[in-house]
């Protein structure tokens, strides 16, 4: 009976060293190779797929989505074979207010939003924090391809690029916190792409040659603006009353938001601009559109016609040429700093307090540029650093101006094409992601 007693003891004591870790599985390659990987460093990991919407609409058209039913089925076979538990959460919910319907209120308001950043920061992580919580999990484990490091010397996590630079996925991981970090794992951030199909393949895991996701998964067509008018129609249908009322014109609204289930209006009272104010015609309502496009405007000109600028108010969207895309500015709010750069960056806070400030310094930087009306406050923090504008974007060199109330202002050493509204601006210093925050001009 003692001698029983005993093993069972032990059986609790071993159970308690066990490191537990829940892994994000979307039923792709990267993250079920990470949960291989998490297995191989000694942890017992836990699988879940999250199915965020409707699953009918995912399975449509197309093989690049993400949250399929096919990947759901994925992901619950590479468990399987790797022997760890799976269990599918029902996010719809909360992924329907978070992603779904910020993505429409983004484009109605002339902006063009980023859905795959929100449903990382609001689904993803977290969620699935909530979720390691309850089931005891160490770790939280994604297929992202970045680095976590903790630097003892200024007693905090940075979020460091991926050794393979063609996937590094740091761009959507700015919002992350130091509380977060702290948690995280990225395996994959210390292998190249092929490496993790190799390892997939030679583990006989049968997503080893499945093709990456790369559409919006709730929109599988690629139509946003047909999606908006489907699930939104009353919504989409009262901006552009509001548009109209903007340009004077009158419109009877009364009925819009029963008329529900009718085909929404889009083109009503739209027009392109030019830079001149000049009216070039009509067009399909300006959430069609986003900045930088060029191709179905259906404008005939001489020269090469980019949308440079989108007006909901007045339902006008501002055509120009490609060199009207360009500057050296950018603003951005809600700014998540993530760790602060190497100090030789910093250009200084304007308190007086730190000896590497220079106003006069300051000054000749944005007399440079041509750049005015920015106010540098007492506690605004300024550095050298580099950022990018959208996520397939070369970094650009600049002075980065992050102010208390968490807005931020990018001064570029050159210009930058077609910064959007909505996309998010995120900086670096050298491989390492100090944060970012989403673009308002």
């Amino acid at each position: 009976m003692n001698e029983k007693k005993d093993l069972d003891n032990k059986g609790l004591e071993e159970n308690k060293t066990i490191k537990k870790c829940l892994v994000a599985m979307s039923g792709g390659v990267d993250s079920s190779v990470a949960a291989y990987l998490m297995k191989e460093e000694g942890y017992s990991p836990i699988g879940v797929t999250m199915m965020l919407h409707n699953q009918d609409l995912a399975c449509t058209v197309g093989t690049h989505l993400c949250c399929t039913p096919d990947d759901i089925e994925d992901a619950r076979v590479v468990s399987s074979s790797l022997g760890i538990p799976f269990y599918v959460v029902n996010f719809m919910e909360g992924f329907k207010e978070k992603i779904i319907d910020k993505f429409i209120e983004t484009y109605l308001r002339g902006e063009t939003p980023n859905p795959c950043i929100d449903c990382n920061r609001y689904m993803k992580f977290g969620r699935l924090f909530e979720m390691a919580d309850e089931q005891g999990c160490e770790k939280v484990v994604t297929g992202h391809y970045a680095r976590v490091e903790y630097d003892e010397s200024r007693k905090c996590y940075r979020l460091r690029r991926a050794v393979d630079l063609t996937k590094d996925q740091t761009y959507v991981l700015y919002f992350l916190s130091q509380q977060q970090l702290e948690r995280l794992h990225f395996p994959l951030g210390e292998y190249e792409k092929t490496k993790a199909r190799d390892i997939a393949e030679e583990q006989g895991i049968i997503v080893a040659r499945k093709h990456d996701s790369q559409d919006i998964c709730f929109v599988p067509d690629g139509d946003y603006a047909g999606f908006m008018e489907r699930e939104a129609g009353a919504t989409v249908r009262a901006a552009l009353e509001k548009s109209a009322a903007g340009t004077a014109r009158e419109n009877d609204i009364e009925n819009s938001a029963e008329e529900t289930e009718e085909s929404v209006d889009s083109s009503k009272n739209g027009m392109f601009i030019d830079m001149d104010g000049k009216v070039l015609g009509p067009h399909k309502g300006f959430y069609h559109y986003t900045i930088g496009q060029r191709r179905g405007l259906g404008i005939p000109a001489a020269d090469r016609l980019y949308v440079v600028d989108i007006i909901p108010e007045t339902n006008q969207v501002i055509l120009g040429s490609n060199e009207d895309l360009f500057t050296r500015r950018v603003d951005a709010i809600n700014f998540n700093l993530i760790s602060m750069p190497d100090e030789d960056k910093l250009i200084g806070r304007s308190d007086g307090v730190d000896e590497t400030l220079d106003n006069t310094e300051i000054s000749r930087i944005f007399a440079e540029k041509n750049i005015q009306d920015i106010n540098i406050m007492a506690d605004d923090i300024l550095m050298r650093v580099s950022a990018k504008i959208r996520y397939r974007a070369k970094d650009t060199m600049g002075v980065l101006v992050l102010h208390s109330d968490k807005t931020a202002t990018m001064i570029f050493d050159e210009p930058v094409r077609a910064v959007t509204p909505g996309q998010s601006l995120v900086v670096y210093d050298g491989e390492y992601c100090i944060g970012g925050g989403t673009i308002i001009r």
